[in-house]
């Protein structure tokens, strides 16, 4: 049963949602919303103490004036795990929630993180593979970039209805504020990399057009301690359409990076 908390700081209020018990799992959704994370944190809840924010300013959650970058979520979600308390924390972030766990794990000064997942993350700048424009792409390029199966996935915004519109729209319109300028990357992220040791599991969709896997390669390549798992038959959110293989993954890694010193 997924229950709602508060937690504030300054003048932020983050919508939070938790389940299940055992090793903290912070799950951070990319810019596709809550929903593109539900199922996987579904999943970890049964194995795990699953906390699972809404981004400020996605699905019509409040975002402070100053809240404009991707650090400042890192920031406000690290504050969050240092007023909780929370130990051997593995954070596992889809698409944009990636670069901000990538960005937390720069920040992680009291070492709370003691495993990555990153799926199909963005944040790092690759000279050789650039990320797709996701804004300019329409309905149809953005079903072709994101997914292996896109016939099963595009969706006609004709058949939409005006309120689930209205709240992607919106939600695109935080994405641009956050993460538009530089475009989806922080330039000095994959240089910072380097000094993160925390073991860092990178999972991509092989079909992924949007970051493509020699682009996951780079970015795993760029941590102290981080490899790379190729997703066959999945795109850019293979948890949705590879749950299964992604979940034994993920499931992995957190058995292999869980400190049992923490659970004593």
């Amino acid at each position: 049963m997924l229950t709602d908390a508060s937690a504030e700081s300054a003048d932020l209020s983050l919508t939070l949602s938790e389940a299940g018990a055992g090793r903290p799992v912070l799950i951070l959704h990319g810019g596709g919303g809550p929903a593109t994370v539900a199922g996987l944190a579904q999943r970890l809840s049964r194995i795990a103490h699953t906390i699972t924010p809404v981004h400020p300013g996605w699905d019509g959650t409040h975002r402070p004036a100053w809240l404009t970058g991707i650090d400042d979520l890192a920031l406000a979600y690290l504050h969050t795990v240092r007023e909780r308390r929370l130990r051997d924390v593995l954070v596992v972030g889809s698409s944009l929630g990636g670069w901000i766990a990538a960005e937390m794990a720069v920040r992680d000064s009291t070492g709370s993180i003691t495993g990555l997942v990153l799926i199909d993350a963005v944040g790092v700048q690759v000279e050789t593979e650039p990320i797709t424009d996701f804004f300019a792409l329409d309905a149809r390029g953005v079903a072709e970039h994101s997914w292996h199966d896109s016939d099963r996935y595009h969706l006609d915004p004709a058949n939409i209805p005006a309120e689930e519109l209205a709240r992607r729209q919106s939600n695109m319109t935080t994405m641009r504020i956050l993460a538009g300028d530089p475009y989806m990357h922080d330039p000095k992220l994959l240089r910072r990399l380097g000094h993160v040791q925390t073991p860092a599991l990178l999972l991509w969709g092989e079909s992924d057009r949007i970051v493509t896997p020699a682009y996951g390669a780079a970015y795993a390549d760029a941590f102290g301690n981080g490899r790379l798992k190729v997703i066959p038959e999945a795109g850019h959110l293979p948890q949705i359409e590879q749950p299964e293989a992604t979940f034994a993954l993920i499931d992995a890694h957190l058995r292999r990076t869980s400190d049992p010193l923490h659970h004593q």
